[in-house]
This record gives C-alpha cells, sequence and structure tokens, in this order.
C-alpha cells in the first residue's frame, strides 16, 4: 500500500489543536486550538471527504486515534457521515504501546516493532494506507523513509506556538511538489513525494 499522510497545517506549520482545544492542550499551555474550524470552502470539504473515502486502511497515533473515535466513532450522526462511513468500515492501525483493548471495530494495535509492522502493512496489499493527524508520527515515519506521499492543507494563519510537524531537528528531505491548489477562501492544499535528500549549495 502507498502510506499517504494528510495533514491540516498552519502558515507557520502548526497543527496542534486544528478542531479544538483539549483539556490536555489547555494543560500545557496552548490556548489556541480551533484554528481550523470554519476554514476551507465547499470544494476543499468535498475533497477532504473525498480523501476519506478513498483509503483502504488508516493509520493513527494513539492520540489521533482517540479523538477520532470520540468523533466519528461514538456519535450516530458523524456515523452516517462520508468520513464516519469509511473511518468506521476500514481497518484502523495504531503505533501505541498503552492502547491493549481498543473499543472502536476493525481497529488493531500494530507491535513494539513499528518498523517492521508498517513495513509488512505497505507490502501486504495495493491501495493506500492515510495517516491523518498524528504528527509525532509522521515525524518517526519521515525519519525511517516510509512515506510515499504527503498532503498538507495549509489554513492561512499564523499561531506562533504549538506543536509542529516538522521536527526542529530531525532528517532533512527533498520533495516533489505533485499538486497543488487554492480554494475561496485561500486555503492551499498541496501534495508532495519525498525525493531523497536535498541538494545543498557549495560556495
Amino acid at each position: 500500500m502507498k502510506l499517504t499522510t494528510i495533514t491540516q497545517i498552519t502558515l507557520d506549520g502548526v497543527t496542534q489543536g486544528n478542531g479544538g482545544p483539549t483539556v490536555e492542550d489547555r494543560n500545557a499551555g496552548f490556548e489556541r486550538g480551533g484554528w481550523a474550524r470554519g476554514a476551507g470552502d465547499d470544494a476543499t470539504r468535498d475533497h477532504i471527504a473525498e480523501t476519506f473515502e478513498r483509503a483502504d486502511a488508516f493509520l493513527f497515533g494513539r492520540r489521533t486515534y482517540d479523538i477520532l473515535h470520540d468523533f466519528w466513532g461514538t456519535i450516530e450522526d458523524l456515523k452516517r457521515h462520508p468520513i464516519g462511513v469509511a473511518l468506521n468500515a476500514r481497518p484502523k492501525y495504531v503505533a501505541s504501546s498503552t492502547l491493549t483493548e481498543p473499543e472502536w471495530s476493525n481497529t488493531e494495535v500494530l507491535g513494539d516493532d513499528l518498523f517492521a509492522a508498517v513495513t509488512e502493512l505497505k507490502a501486504s496489499a495495493d491501495g493506500e494506507l492515510q495517516v491523518h493527524g498524528s504528527s509525532r508520527l509522521i515525524q518517526w515515519l519521515l525519519e525511517k523513509d516510509l512515506v510515499d506521499e504527503m498532503e498538507l492543507i495549509i489554513v492561512p494563519v499564523v499561531l506562533g506556538q504549538g506543536a509542529r510537524l516538522f521536527a526542529d531537528s530531525g532528517r532533512d528531505i527533498a520533495m516533489n511538489l505533485i499538486e497543488s491548489r487554492s480554494d475561496s477562501k485561500g486555503v492551499m492544499i498541496q501534495t508532495y513525494r519525498p525525493a531523497g535528500r536535498p541538494h545543498y549549495a557549495q560556495f
């Protein structure tokens, strides 16, 4: 399977609290959650739903998994939304050392050897394995060269605080831009594929 990451992100690279601040966020001093609520026009919202619908399976970090389960896996009206239908029907894999008995159906917790588990998943079938949210997991996947494609949904706001998608110190990666579009509200959707290491100028 092709491993694709889909991330809502601010202009300054923040991914934290896109839907709204959680208690955990507030306890950590992050008070600017909810920056992606209402962002994007109907075409962008339709695109996001279609993205979930085309997935063959999902891979999440523990925190993103819990948030999505509480939202799309328990509220009856949302279960009938196209995103909810996709999330409830497709296999879900969770990278977690603490989750032992997942409540959400079609969920498998990956073992201690995450690299082997994800590599096996990618080789097991055709189709698309999607990672939504899960910025720390994405950082790890990038370090291990497991990401095939990245979609960034860039909301035109600068937060000035919050956890960011790309680590302060991490692997350097060149990216090829595959597709780019913007909507009537200034939200940009850009799709990239990793292309090895960047080339650095020598003076």
